[in-house]
């Protein structure tokens, strides 16, 4: 992974100091909250319901041991003892206090993190695909490129202040693990001809006013990314709209414009920016790809492995759930699950984040990840060590067997700590986890996702879950309205709206109806409730939700 230079080192040593001045001058008032407000957001801190949030950015997802016990240390040293990790790859910390910030930044700095653009109308962290460097389907590791677009993007001087916020998204595969068709620009690594590009999709994003992203160009080779990318944004940033906030993004900029007139600006602008690009860039490529590196796997008997799976059904289930293909036939890819039954997810305590550490450092060559799917990996595992990883994580309510099952739910803070929020997120993920853990019906139901938003900007990805629910205020009354169809990944969908909302004390019954009638309408269980709803449609689930009105109607 990539290290800092003394140059990275120094700019975030004086960014801090900065902002260290900042945060004394509001609080010896010198600074209103009005002129505080955009200098901390340039710094990640917000003001939620209860307290300030620090938001911090980890780069692609990926994390060193130490970094990890830096972020524990955070949690038990400045918060209570837990952090949040989000589905933008980042983590929060909900109860800071302002004076303790610029602490915890430099805290941050010794360990190569910082919180910067993780708020603001500028590019975001760049997000990748958790499996990137280990997955097997993979054309190449993304995180180089996005350490690439990392370096470019921060302290851009002519995207700091944007028509909105910017985020991009990176995958290696054609098995889309990064949801780069929901971002502002996605970006899929391809081959042609033997060199190595990206395909470009711009105009994806969520919220009040969800999109699938457009294809910009089926193939720009690296040579020119850069060049490509300062185009595309360039042009937004100047044709954007900044009349109106809920129309600033870029996927109405692509709507309003279309896919064909963006293209023709962008290939105009990139006449006039690529000269700016004389090699530099790929010369610092070559060095970032130098931090990359894969791991110097070790050979070694798997038999142990195999006894275990065989002979221990815990162990089994976990595997069967929780392990993906690795590029190595004798290495495994381990996903740590956050969201153990009727816990919050996506929450991890100080002591979890060393265990999980430890167990990088001892059995993953000393790598970890975060997923926007807001669990952990331990990216290169030896098959021979999964059982004592299995075991550790047990000790430490690590090893939820639930990847990928109704369980597994992403879901935003809500009410709870947004200031934001119209209604709970947290609670309706545990009583959803909670119920079909008593129904035990978990397995058989098989993959399923249901996301969670506590209101309409959508940071629980509602819009793309196989079951996706939105909660709403009604009259000062939690109202969750509920889409079905949603897809995140290559096969990327919109969710279609069933009908009217439910009662929070309704929902959880709305929803084991929809998955009765799944099981119900399923040809076999290898049919998936996404592959039965597109055959079926909306019409049979839509009874199951609403059986009065069908009553009614007959």
């Amino acid at each position: 992974m990539y290290r800092y230079s003394e140059f990275d080192t120094a700019f975030l040593t004086e960014r801090n100091a900065q902002f260290r001045a900042q945060v004394e001058r509001r609080i010896d008032g010198s600074l209103t909250e009005d002129e505080f407000k955009p200098l901390r957001l340039m710094n990640g801190l917000y003001l939620q319901l209860h307290a300030y949030m620090l938001r911090v950015a980890i780069p692609y997802g990926t994390l060193n041991p130490d970094q990890m016990r830096q972020l524990a240390l955070l949690a038990e040293k400045w918060d209570k003892g837990y952090g949040h990790f989000t589905t933008r790859q980042n983590i929060q910390y909900n109860w800071p206090k302002l004076n303790d910030v610029p602490d915890m930044l430099d805290a941050l700095a010794e360990v190569g993190l910082h919180a910067i653009q993780t708020s603001g109308n500028t590019i975001r962290n760049v997000t990748a695909d958790h499996f990137a460097g280990a997955a097997a389907d993979e054309v190449a590791d993304p995180r180089p490129y996005a350490e690439l677009l990392r370096q470019w993007s921060t302290d851009h001087p002519e995207f700091q202040f944007m028509p909105r916020k910017f985020k991009i998204a990176i995958t290696g595969s054609e098995n889309d693990r990064a949801v780069i068709k929901a971002h502002d620009i996605g970006l899929q690594l391809v081959e042609r001809d033997g060199v190595l590009g990206a395909r470009v999709l711009v105009g994806g994003g969520l919220g009040r006013t969800p999109m699938i992203g457009k294809e910009l160009s089926p193939f720009v080779a690296f040579d020119d990314l850069l060049a490509y990318l300062e185009a595309t944004v360039s042009v937004w940033n100047q044709i954007g709209r900044r009349d109106n906030k809920y129309k600033a993004r870029i996927k109405i900029t692509v709507h309003e414009h279309g896919i064909d007139a963006i293209r023709a600006k962008v290939n105009e602008r990139l006449l006039q920016v690529r000269p700016q690009f004389k090699g530099a860039d790929m010369a610092l490529l070559e060095e970032i790809k130098t931090h990359f590196a894969p791991p110097a796997f070790r050979d070694g008997s798997v038999a142990g492995f195999k006894d275990a799976y065989h002979h221990d059904p815990v162990f089994r289930s976990w595997v069967d759930t929780n392990i993906a293909a690795h590029k190595k036939d004798d290495h495994a890819i381990v996903t740590i699950s956050l969201k153990k039954q009727g816990e919050t997810p996506g929450d991890a305590t100080a002591e979890q984040m060393r265990v999980m550490a430890d167990l990088a450092e001892e059995f993953a060559y000393g790598e970890l990840r975060i997923s926007h799917e807001q669990n952990v990996i331990l990216p290169h595992v030896h098959k021979s060590d999964l059982p004592a990883i299995h075991a550790r994580l047990k000790e430490h309510a690590l090893a939820t067997a639930n990847i990928g099952l109704i369980s597994d739910i992403i879901a935003c803070p809500g009410m709870d700590y947004c200031a934001l929020a119209t209604a709970r997120s947290i609670p309706v993920a545990q009583q959803i986890a909670t119920r079909f853990e008593e129904l035990k019906l978990e397995n058989d139901i098989g993959e399923l996702k249901i996301k969670i938003s506590g209101c309409i900007n959508a940071c629980g990805h509602h819009h793309v879950g196989h079951i996706g629910i939105l909660g709403l205020d009604r009259a000062g009354v939690e109202n969750y309205q509920i889409t079905l169809g949603g897809d995140g990944t290559e096969t990327a969908a919109i969710g279609d709206r069933t009908g009217p909302g439910f009662a929070y004390d309704e929902i959880v019954p709305a929803i084991e109806r929809l998955v009765a009638a799944y099981l119900d309408l399923r040809e076999g269980k290898e049919k998936t409730f996404l592959q039965t709803y597109r055959r079926l449609g909306m019409a049979p689930f839509k009874a199951a939700l609403y059986p009065e009105a069908q009553a009614n109607a007959a």
